[in-house]
């Protein structure tokens, strides 16, 4: 829900503090994972994707010097490459432990040099999980009476953020032929369907802590998708892929996955309703993803936080390899492996959104 090596390593003081210890929702610190994997079909032209954001775009998998080699960004970069009929370089600028200001400021804008240039087209970005896991934890410690206004500055940080980056990305990423940011699903979903340690000032009594959080979630992922809307991006909604099952487990004819989607022009207070009210039911953690009535797949690592991965992991720093997937192999826009772990998932999502031609 809710980041990379740069290529000449580590300093002995950023090894030495930077423990990326996860202690149940939060990364201790934050790390630089940057990696660069270029998709080679021995191709003519070679375009890039530039992915920012935090551990989840890292392929954070617990190590310093390793992260998951399809990552979704690489996965989205792979289907890309089939589609253009060229080489794909994704380079991944992401920051595990890293809070929304931290991605804009030192990612975004530190590093804007890697979607400026010529070969650029398309440019994605996610961000917020941290600044959500940091309030949740801080949350799940209080005693006495609740105060929510940890949840509350993290729900505005995202949404302060996120606009901000929009607009970055417009100025800087001026060949770029598609802008995608993706919203965040729900680690622990099940993990906290349980009562507060605080109690709530208007009724006294403890609260459920999911019913709590769920709908900041909602109103942080509304505003994700709403503003992409507003400032020509598109918006991968992670959380409906994730959280949903797909086939119909309520009866209501829709594919659970599609009838949790943001639609467009639907207005905050009927999205926050529909996720936390009339779809609730149908809400699944992403642990346990029915692909249908007999076929689950785990999305989340051990660590309850962080997207499986197919493929294995690489260094930080910069490889080339051929395609995991031959073109015969991806049928009707899907490789064999597209719903069958978290990264896989993302990156077949986002790949529906990639330009059509470079």
């Amino acid at each position: 829900m809710f980041s990379r090596l740069n290529g000449q390593g580590v300093s002995l003081a950023v090894t030495l503090t930077a423990s990326l210890v996860l202690g149940g929702d939060a990364l201790a610190s934050t790390i630089n994972q940057n990696t660069s994997w270029t998709i080679n079909r021995g191709a003519a032209s070679t375009y890039r994707v530039v992915a920012y954001g935090d551990s989840i775009f890292a392929g954070y998998n617990g190590g310093l010097f390793s992260v998951a080699k399809r990552a979704a960004p690489a996965v989205e970069g792979e289907y890309l490459a089939k589609d253009f009929g060229a080489n794909i370089e994704v380079v991944r600028r992401t920051k595990s432990g890293a809070r929304a200001d931290d991605i804009y400021n030192n990612k975004i804008v530190s590093e804007r040099s890697y979607m400026q240039t010529s070969n650029t087209r398309v440019v994605m970005f996610e961000m917020c999980g941290n600044d959500y896991l940091q309030a949740r934890s801080a949350f799940t410690d209080q005693t006495g009476t609740c105060s929510y206004a940890g949840l509350d500055t993290a729900l505005a940080n995202c949404t302060t953020y996120t606009e901000r980056a929009m607009q970055a990305i417009n100025q800087y990423a001026t060949s770029a032929k598609a802008k995608i940011v993706m919203n965040i699903y729900y680690p622990g979903f099940d993990a906290d369907n349980v009562q507060t340690s605080c109690t709530d000032s208007s009724t006294g009594t403890r609260i459920n802590k999911r019913a709590k959080f769920l709908p900041y979630l909602a109103k942080s992922n509304w505003r994700t998708c709403n503003l992409a809307e507003k400032y020509g991006f598109k918006c991968a909604d992670a959380f409906a892929e994730y959280m949903g099952a797909d086939y119909d487990t309520n009866g209501d004819g829709k594919i659970d996955s599609d009838a949790l989607r943001y639609v467009s022009g639907e207005t905050e207070a009927a999205y926050v309703a529909r996720i936390t009210s009339t779809l609730v039911g149908t809400l699944r953690d992403a642990n346990t993803h029915f692909a249908s009535s007999g076929t689950s797949f785990d999305y989340i690592q051990s660590d309850n936080t962080h997207p499986t991965f197919y493929g294995g992991t690489m260094s930080t720093g910069s490889t080339s390899s051929a395609p995991t997937f031959t073109d015969t192999q991806v049928v009707g826009g899907k490789n064999p492996q597209w719903n069958r772990s978290g990264h896989e998932r993302a990156g077949w999502l986002m790949s529906l959104l990639d330009p059509a031609t470079p």
